[in-house]
């Protein structure tokens, strides 16, 4: 066999090479690292180098070392209470034998001591929830006082041009009571006390499973779960118990029930008989039954369906006894008697019950057929619910005579379903009780009648079971000894025979002899009778020559069946009067037939056709058929001459009997070979000498696989079981050893690939048959020795000896050619003899060397082994596998699983015998053994390669064989040498990656296979968890005292470093860990497109689910075992710091630093479409804090292409971080961010930054009430909810039997089942849910703050240590911007409190913009309605005020931060609580005047001052709570607001900056532009006050191309305010890179709201700033924006939307001082007057009622005089912007008209008799045109009317313009570059279409058709004739232009134009030509006091001009 390997090898190599260079081009190179390394010899190193430390840690994972395979025997589960098998004492041929104990012996399971230890834990979470505390989220509190009135907004405050801020009342704050102070605030005496105290409280509650919080592992990739096989168990289908009831009482009768299959005409059941006769119809029958067996008056069936159908009908026939007449005649009484009255009916019944009794008496044990009833079972059953039992009472049909077999039954019933047909019915009715059985109830018989279990206490009515006869065919292997016989007489033939026999029986009896005595009491009986019967009689149908039956006889087989045993009939006839001269018996004899059981050793089943003899039978007739018997003497007289006229059917239900050729044939064989068989052996009709024996039974073996799918599956255990007795075996046949091995194994390969390729079984989700599988499982053992290998006595040694003690035979009953043969292995028996064959060499080679190696003999003393068969099963199989070849050979490894599993449990077993204590791992298994599982595993491994790389479609399977092969090394280690197995693991991995297989598809299935080794329970202890650095080196603890940063050697400190890193070292000695690492980090490494997503999912779901075993393993509680376990996992922590650019936290978008009240509105309606780190600097975060462009510029700038994790998979990694991060040893974590490079540490931070994002706590919706439930739902399941329900690991608990459903958690048993799918969540599942995800919010909060609070007392051993507090500072007050628990919060401040105390003058000099941002996050927690925070916040703030006081002395820069703090706290938030944020800063006060050492300071005042400008802002907001609902009122106030803060810039930049977040809500971008343009003017004044430089623009007046209104923000003049000042602009903001990120921001925000033009201007104050800073890549990225802005103006071109502007006017007292003021609007887009009116309408109306507005419809000018002084009244009109001439010149585009305007105007038609409209001559036109104090768009979205102008338009003038936009449009229309002619016609047919009313010929009759008596006209007259003019020509191009536009069909109507156009012209030529001479004289300048106004002159002029 070693040259097979060695030949193997080399084919392997040949096969490389070829492969990779026909490769396709795309070679996947495997990167060096990932290859497998060599591992460390486990069992050397468990031996040697153990030290005491590490076995005790060891002996916490159980005894590792031992065996943990146990090998059990399980007894069967029995339905019934004793095993149906033959009575003892009788001597049972082999088979039987076989059969019988195959059924009997306990099931062999080897099984796992420790299976699921990691696992069982899942299912005790069920009560988790019980254990949690409910933490507390500010977004799930829900204040007391909720309903708050929208108050009417009193409008009577505002004036526009106060100086002054409002405050309208200094409240009084010392009036309120303070909150209760934090306790010991400043109470410790050193830092280290303070951390320690900080650290203790941290500790406290917390949960020490972080897994048992988070929702479990993904299902998809569990791939590490086997699921148990089904125990075998007999097969049984649906089922339904029925109970029947009779309602008629005339004479006794009895009913047959069966089920029959209409849709297959099969009979599917048994029958089944009950009688519900009364004690007074038994008694008739008395004198014809012995005893009423119990059993036999069961009135309830259960019936069994297999495949249940709706043609499946219950069938209820009905018989009676015997009586004189046809059926028809005794219905007749039963019709008849249903037709009387009653009161007859009494005497009647009485007459018939008396004419019963008395035929009963004589002829009561034969009956007759009379009625049958039919009732469909489904229609029945589904129309009832389940719980329900059903009553249905069915008509009875009466019978005929002529159609009583089951074909005419089937055709009745089909017929019956048509429904024309009528069928004579009898009154009587059944009734049933129809119910679905699950469990078996008690007091039931099996079909055998015996007992089944439960049994009933005391005696009830019995149930029994009726066997099914399955409409089709069902794979379930035999699993109990059943051996019953069905006998069906079917028809009599008597036609042509003259006697008198007509009322015919037939008497059937199963006799063992010819002797009448011999009659086998085997008959099951009927009802209310004995259960088993010697004969029984057919029912007679009266007067019927050739009668049909429909009998069935049930025959009990006895075990053992003789050529003797056969049915006898004996036909009858039967007088049913009794003649005068007759006396006795009313039977007789016709004749007799019969048929033999076996025929030639086989049972007899089928259709046959008997002759019958008459008068007596000949002697030893049944040794033959009734058609083969010879000539008797004297002869024998045949009934029509020898003719069949006898037709029955016998079928046969046995699982003794195959009643299949070839398997009968192959046992038959099989059972010769074990001796006892005179030879020779007789099968069917050919004999078998000794010499041919071993010939036919290799035939028979090879046909094994032709025989039927159902015969092979039913005796499946059997067949499997003898041919490995044949591989196993040697046999010695004619003094020859037989070769079988070979072809045994070929067999059993064929029957495996029959089996998984037929359609009909079921395959788990390995892909495994599930037949084969359970066999495996529970029933396969190691074939017995052979029998003259057993001890003397010859018994077989009793299987438990087996197995406790080796069953040591003596060797004396053993022959020395025995022993000579058996030492040859059974697969080579041609060996020493001289006869040869001419096998190969090689072969030979192989063989002899085989012989050689008994290497198990010479391993010391372990001689008795010699006594055993000596090839083990295991090594047989092994080499059997390795020598296979061809279609064997591929199937044998296409179906690995089989042979893997069959290997590990004879290996098992094997093990089992030795003895285990003498013989160390390494010595169990040859050598040999050993080579050739290595070339086992080498084949598949290069299989499944093979399929990877060649046949794509059969991926699939490669992933089967893949999981299978992992399995097998899975057990292996527990049986082998686990270095051996590394070795093994380690060729696997190298192999796999040799093949030029796609990396993705390779690390894929590498995943899989380690997944499955990483799920062995003693996988913590292989992968030598104990010994890893689980704690830091013992240098003094770093005190900041005792230790200097440089002490540390170096080392020391890249030893530390080391830890986190995946090296060679690492991998070597934690093996599994190291490959599971590798495939991670290889996964993480590449490009997510596509394939590489699911890999990364995978990879990552490997490791979480690893670490969640380990979590909640009970055997990994104590707290020194959890930190070497997560030591074990230091490298992932690298792995993971390195990966954090490619992890989606998107999940952290959904909140920036709005306000936290989480309400419905603002979490998911409108996320504005504006980016992160925009909305961040809105919210006054620092720039980067978070969002992902943050991440992604830094990503980019380490030049990694990025490629994204799926949000659900990071959280999977960074729960994993978490994990070890919680459980690691604490001072080796310390150590690590001390020597950490602080580039490392930057990516740490980023990552804790991650996290916290990550789990942030989401579930605060469960007041809210119905939100469109999606919403709310991707609300809740953000990040939240079980992937599905999680696998059941195989439990510690109910291991060995049955109850194990599929293998899947119940749904009950997880915190987890949280149906994402479902959308009603009941309240509960809400709050449970809540619970756990805030545990979960909390731990992983409270994880990620231990490792800051790690990382900053390490600070001063650290070189860089402000970078260091300043990024640790930033990730906290990140975890403040998110939905935070009071439990993590109060901690959290604590440690600020800390960082402020220890690192104070760092923090207010250095951090000052996190200094600000701090501020704002304390704040805004001062203003939180859950007072534990409020103290919290409070305390903390006080705190930071009391250090910059003291230690920096700079207290006026914390008040500034504080001050706008609260500024943009107000502005933003709109439903801030001012109440609570007086009541923290009434407290703050308190702490300030409770500061005993301060006292004497100047603190408190500057305090109270602070307070007081606070509670000032304070009173603001409650202004701006009125307004809330009114947008335009509230920017009003914001505007003033902020313009009240002219004189301090921070202030007022604060403000603009909230209009600018308000603006933006509402979607108003361009706006919110302004508003932040404003501000970057602001910052440009100041700037250029503090330095000079040319790229800087010079204040605002730079900024005049955005906009003339920025000049606003000039700096109000330079003695109000120096910048240099302590603490004025020194905000973020007044750098030049806060300048460049407002104006940034602001070009995004003009680019949402489509101002393209805009952006330009924007950059062009950017980019030089950029230029002089060198800052390449954001000029990059800048031109890139500006290119995407001109790329939109080209592509948008017309279609762009500006505003639309209203005007609207306010009039009435009511209005306060709007009263009489006019504002425009602007509004979206397209607004229509409706909308923006109905807005105005229903906002005044809440505050003023209904009927106290008026909205005014018209757009004339308002009277005062004519209003109601009690109403308002408000005005709406639409207008348009205008421009004067000379402004057109320079407003061209679209954008320009649009954009900077002051001016707009609308028109008013009126006439002089007050009418609106009137004639053409009478009709004028008013002018308006108003001006406003600020040009659009602005920081506000309407603007007041400063000036107002109108003029009037005469008719004549009307008519000019009129004409002049015809003129226009049709000039536009024709000329367009791609004319539209639908537009072009329409234009037309209003210009020259005949019947225009007022059309151009109307107004040209009206003002043309005589020159004007009033020479002020003539000008206007001139020019109305030449608008015609020029309008006629438009006219004739557009005519011309339309020719060449339509279509072929329009012929006509172009003509109709054309001919309307000439009429048209000609109709005005005559006026056109008339011209007025007297405007043809010189120009004589008029007067101006004529005109209207100078600008009316100049807009005539110019028209004339152009004219």
């Amino acid at each position: 066999s070693a040259e097979i390997r060695k030949h193997f090898g080399g084919n392997h190599g040949l096969h490389h090479s070829r492969t990779n260079s026909n490769a396709s081009a795309t070679v996947w190179l495997t990167p060096q690292t990932y290859d497998a390394v060599e591992p460390l010899d486990l069992e050397e190193f468990f031996m040697s180098q153990l030290k005491s430390g590490d076995s005790a840690l060891m002996q916490e994972f159980g005894d590792f070392p031992d065996d943990d395979l146990k090998v059990e025997q399980v007894e069967k589960e029995c339905r019934t209470i004793r095993h149906s098998v033959p009575e003892d004492g009788v001597e049972l041929d082999p088979h039987v034998r076989d059969c019988i104990k195959s059924y009997t012996q306990p099931w062999l399971v080897v099984s796992r001591r420790c299976q699921g230890d990691g696992w069982s834990v899942y299912s005790e979470r069920t009560g988790l929830h019980k254990l949690l505390r409910k933490q507390t989220f500010e977004s799930d509190f829900q204040p007391e006082n909720q309903e708050k009135t929208v108050k009417s907004p009193t409008l009577a405050t505002l004036t526009d041009d106060s100086g002054h801020t409002l405050t309208s009342s200094d409240f009084n704050l010392r009036c309120l009571t303070p909150d209760k102070r934090v306790e010991g605030l400043l109470a410790f005496s050193s830092h280290e006390e303070l951390d320690r105290l900080n650290q203790e409280t941290r500790q406290g509650n917390r949960h020490p499973e972080l897994f048992a919080l988070y929702p479990p592992p993904d299902e998809e990739d569990t791939v590490e779960i086997r699921p148990v096989p089904d125990c075998p168990r007999e097969h049984i289908g649906e089922r339904v118990m029925i109970r029947c009831q009779f309602e008629i009482e005339i004479e006794p009768i009895f009913a047959t029930m069966a089920l029959y299959d209409l849709k297959e005409k099969k009979k599917i059941s048994e029958n089944f008989y009950c009688d519900l006769n009364s004690e007074q119809f038994k008694n008739f029958l008395k004198n014809h039954t012995d005893h009423i067996d119990p059993s036999s008056t069961a009135k309830s069936a259960i019936f069994s369906i297999t495949y249940p159908s709706t043609d499946i009908y219950l069938v209820i026939k009905i018989e009676k006894v015997l009586q004189q007449g046809e059926i028809s005649d005794c219905v007749d009484p039963y019709v008849t008697l249903r037709e009387c009255d009653s009161g007859k009916n009494k005497d009647k019944i009485e007459k018939l019950r008396n004419q019963a009794d008395s035929f009963c008496q004589r002829l009561g044990r034969y009956r007759m057929p009379f009625a049958w009833a039919t009732v469909n079972i489904m229609e029945v059953i589904s129309s009832a619910t389940l719980e329900r039992d059903i009553t249905d009472s069915e008509n009875t049909k009466g019978g005929e005579g002529d159609r009583l077999s089951d074909e005419d039954l089937l055709k009745s019933l089909t017929e019956m379903k048509k429904p024309q047909k009528r069928i004579k019915t009898i009154p009587g009715t059944i009734k049933l009780d129809m119910s679905p059985v699950n469990d078996t109830p008690t007091s039931c018989l099996s079909t055998e009648l015996i007992p089944l279990k439960p049994v009933a206490e005391k005696s009830t009515r019995l149930i029994k079971e009726v066997l099914e006869f399955p409409s089709s065919e069902v794979y379930v292997p035999h699993n109990i000894y059943r051996n019953l016989l069905y006998v069906y007489p079917q028809r009599l033939n008597f036609v042509n025979r003259l006697t008198s026999a007509r009322n015919i029986t037939i008497k059937i009896q199963f006799m063992s002899g010819e002797d009448p005595g011999s009659a086998m009491c085997v008959i099951f009986g009927k009802s209310s009778g004995p259960e088993f019967l010697s004969e029984v009689y057919t029912p007679v149908t009266y007067h019927n020559k050739s009668p049909d039956f429909y009998e069935e006889v049930k025959i009990a087989l006895p075990a053992r069946l003789t050529e003797r045993h056969h049915l006898l009939f004996t036909f009858f006839h039967i007088s049913c009067q009794q003649k005068q001269n007759q006396s006795g018996s009313c039977e007789t004899l016709i004749g007799y037939s019969w048929l033999p059981i076996l025929n030639i050793d086989r049972l007899q089943t089928g259709q046959y056709c008997l002759p019958i003899i008459l008068e007596r039978l000949p002697v030893n007739y049944s040794l033959h058929t009734p058609e083969k018997l010879p000539l008797q003497v004297p002869p024998v007289k045949w009934m029509e001459g020898h003719k069949g006229l006898f037709n029955l059917e016998i079928q046969a239900v046995s699982s003794v009997h195959t009643q299949d050729n070839h398997l009968e044939r192959f046992f038959t064989l099989c059972h010769a070979l074990e001796g006892g068989v005179t030879f020779p052996v007789r099968i069917r009709e050919e004999k078998i000498p000794e010499n041919k024996l071993e010939h036919e039974l290799k035939l028979s073996i090879i046909a094994l696989s032709s025989s039927s799918l159902e015969a092979l599956v039913l005796s499946l255990h059997r067949v499997l079981d003898k041919l490995f007795t044949l591989i196993m075996q040697p046999m010695v046949i004619a003094g020859q050893t037989a070769n079988l091995a070979q072809i045994a194994f070929e067999s059993v390969v064929s029957i495996i690939n029959s089996l998984h390729n037929s359609q009909e079984l079921i395959r788990d989700q390995l892909g495994r048959n599930s037949l084969l599988a359970t066999y495996l499982y529970w029933v396969f053992r190691l074939p017995d020795p052979p029998r003259d290998m057993q001890n003397p006595g010859g018994a077989v040694p009793s299987a438990e000896s087996r197995y406790s003690t080796m069953g040591r035979a003596t060797a004396a009953t053993v022959g020395s050619m025995l022993l000579q043969s058996r030492i040859r292995s059974s697969s080579n028996p041609d060996i020493p003899g001289p006869h040869n064959s001419a096998e190969d060499d090689e072969v030979k080679n192989i063989l002899s060397a085989k012989l050689h190696s008994n290497d198990l003999i010479n391993c010391g003393n372990y001689s008795f082994y010699c006594t055993g068969p000596l090839n083990q099963f295991h090594e047989e199989l092994a080499l059997q596998m390795v020598v296979s070849t061809g279609v064997c050979r591929e199937n044998a490894y296409k179906y690995a699983w089989f042979f893997f599993e069959l290997l590990v449990k004879s290996m098992a077993q094997h093990v089992s015998q030795l003895d285990k204590y003498n013989i160390p791992r390494r010595s169990r298994f040859s050598d040999r053994f050993k080579d050739d599982i290595t070339t086992i595993v080498s084949v598949v491994t290069a299989e499944i390669g093979t399929i990877l790389v060649k046949q794509q479609k059969e991926v699939e399977q490669a992933e089967k064989v893949n999981i299978s092969l992992a399995f097998f090394l899975y057990d292996l280690m527990s049986l082998m040498d686990r270095g051996f197995v590394f070795h093994l693991v380690k060729n696997y991995c190298n192999q796999m990656s040799a093949k030029s297989v796609s990396m993705p598809t390779l690390i894929s299935m590498r995943l899989e296979f380690l997944r499955i080794l990483c799920s062995h329970e003693h996988y913590l202890n292989l992968s030598l968890f104990f010994s890893s650095p689980a704690s830091a080196p013992a240098s003094p603890c770093p005190s900041i005292s005792s230790q200097s940063s440089g002490s540390c050697s170096f080392q020391e400190q890249q030893r530390i470093l080391a830890l986190f890193e995946l090296s060679p070292e690492f991998k070597q000695q934690h093996y599994l860990t190291g490959l599971l690492l590798t495939e991670l980090s290889a996964a993480l490494d590449m490009e997510s497109e596509g394939y590489g997503s699911t890999v990364q999912r995978r990879s990552i779901n490997a490791i979480y689910s690893l670490l969640c075993a380990h979590d909640l393993d009970h055997r990994c509680i104590k707290p020194e075992v959890r930190a070497k376990v997560a030591a074990l996992y230091l490298p992932l922590v690298g792995i993971i710091i390195e990966s954090t650019n490619y992890l989606d936290f998107t999940v952290s978008d959904s909140r920036s630093g709005k306000n936290k009240s989480g309400g419905p509105d603002d979490d998911l309606e409108n996320v504005p479409p504006i980016n992160q780190s925009v909305a961040m600097a809105i919210a006054g975060n620092p720039f980067n804090t978070l969002g992902r462009n943050a991440l992604l510029s830094m990503a980019s700038m380490q030049g990694k292409s990025i490629a994204t994790l799926a949000a659900d998979t990071s959280r999977h990694l960074l729960v994993c971080f978490l994990w070890v991060m919680k459980n690691a040893d604490g001072n080796l974590i310390q150590r690590w961010t001390i020597d950490m490079p602080p580039s490392q540490l930057n990516k740490l931070l980023e990552l804790l930054t991650i996290c916290i994002s990550c789990f942030e706590y989401r579930v605060c919706l469960l007041h809210v009430t119905n939100q469109s439930s999606d919403k709310l739902e991707e609300a809740l399941l953000r990040g939240m909810g079980a992937r599905g329900e999680m696998m059941k690991r195989v439990g510690g608990t109910d291991r060995t039997m049955g109850q194990r459903e599929v293998l899947r958690w119940r749904k009950d048993l997880t915190q987890w089942r949280q149906t994402n799918d479902r959308q009603d969540k009941t309240k509960a599942e809400l709050d449970q849910e809540a619970l756990i995800s805030g545990n979960l919010a909390t731990e992983s909060n409270l994880i990620v703050l231990d490792l800051l609070e790690t990382i900053v007392q390490a600070v001063p051993l650290a070189d860089c240590k402000d970078s260091v507090v300043g990024g640790v500072l930033k990730v906290l007050l990140h975890s403040l911007t998110c939905s935070q628990s009071t439990t993590f919060l109060s901690h959290t401040f604590s440690t600020l409190r800390a960082l402020v105390v220890k690192f104070g003058d760092l923090l207010f000099e250095e951090e000052a913009e996190q200094c600000a941002d701090l501020c704002q996050k304390v704040l805004q927690y001062c203003s939180s309605p859950v007072d534990e925070n409020r103290s919290q916040a409070c305390a903390t703030l006080y705190l930071i005020m009391r250090y910059s006081y003291s230690n920096a002395s700079n207290f006026s820069r914390v008040k500034m931060q504080v001050t706008m703090s609260l500024a943009s706290l107000v502005g933003k938030s709109s439903d801030f609580q001012e109440e609570y944020l007086r009541r923290s800063l009434r407290t703050i006060l308190a702490y300030a005047e409770e500061d005993t050492e301060m006292q004497n300071t100047q603190l408190p005042s500057q305090v109270d001052e602070l307070l007081r400008n606070l509670n000032s802002i304070l009173s603001d907001t409650v202004k701006m709570r009125e307004f809330q609902e009114d947008p335009e009122m509230l920017m009003d106030l914001m505007y003033r607001i902020a313009k009240g803060y002219q004189t301090s810039p921070d202030l007022r930049l604060t403000w603009l900056q909230n209009m600018a977040e308000k603006h933006n809500n509402r979607k108003c971008y361009t706006e919110s532009a302004m508003c932040l343009v404003h501000a970057a003017a602001l910052v440009a004044e100041y700037l250029s006050m503090l330095e000079d430089h040319k790229y800087l623009p010079v204040g605002s007046v730079t900024f005049q191309n955005i906009s003339p209104n920025v000049l606003e923000e000039s700096a109000v003049s330079d003695d109000i305010l120096s910048p240099d000042e302590d603490g004025v602009c020194s905000g973020r903001y007044f750098t030049e890179s806060g300048l460049v990120g407002l104006l940034e921001q602001a070009a995004e925000l003009f680019s949402n709201g489509g101002l393209y033009e805009a952006v330009n201007e924007v950059y062009k104050i950017i980019i030089p700033i950029l230029e002089a800073h060198r800052d390449f890549r954001k000029l990059a990225s800048t031109h890139d924006k500006l290119q995407r802005a001109f790329d939109n103006i080209i592509q948008k071109g017309h279609k762009r939307m500006f505003g639309t502007y209203f005007r609207v006017g306010f009039y009435g007292a009511k209005f306060g001082d709007l009263d009489e003021r006019e504002f425009i609007y602007k509004e979206p887009g397209i607004t229509h007057l409706p909308e923006i009116s109905h807005r105005l309408e229903n906002f005044y109306s809440q505050c003023f009622g209904d009927d106290t507005l008026v909205m005014i419809k018209d757009s004339t000018p308002v009277d005062r005089k004519q209003l109601n002084p009690n109403k308002a009244y408000i005005q709406i009109t639409y207008v348009e912007p205008f421009f004067d001439d000379y402004e057109m010149k320079d407003r061209l585009t679209n954008f320009e008209k649009n954009f900077n305007l002051r001016r707009f105007m609308y028109t008013t038609p009126f006439t002089k008799s007050g009418r609106p409209r009137g004639e053409l001559n009478e009709q004028y036109k008013r002018k308006t045109i108003l001006t406003t104090m600020h040009a659009f768009p602005y920081v506000k979205t309407r603007i007041n009317v400063i000036q107002k102008e109108e003029f009037d338009l005469t008719p004549i003038e009307v008519a000019i313009e009129d004409m002049q936009k015809k003129t226009r449009e049709l000039a536009v229309a024709t000329h367009r570059e791609q004319p539209d002619a639908k537009m072009l016609q329409m234009l037309l047919q209003g210009s020259v279409g005949a019947t225009v009313n007022q059309g151009p010929l109307e107004v040209a009759q009206v003002f043309l058709n005589e020159i004007p008596a009033d020479p002020k006209l003539f000008r206007h007259h001139n020019k109305l004739r030449l608008c015609f003019k020029e309008f006629i020509m438009r006219c004739g191009e557009a005519v011309e232009k339309n020719k060449h536009l339509i279509a072929s069909d329009q012929k006509e109507y172009q003509q109709e134009l054309k001919k309307n156009y000439n009429r048209l012209r000609e109709n005005l030529r005559p006026m056109l030509e008339r011209k007025i001479p007297e405007l043809y004289k010189p120009i004589i300048r008029p007067r101006l006091e004529n005109r209207d106004s100078f600008k009316r002159l100049s807009f005539r002029r110019t028209q004339e001009e152009n004219s």
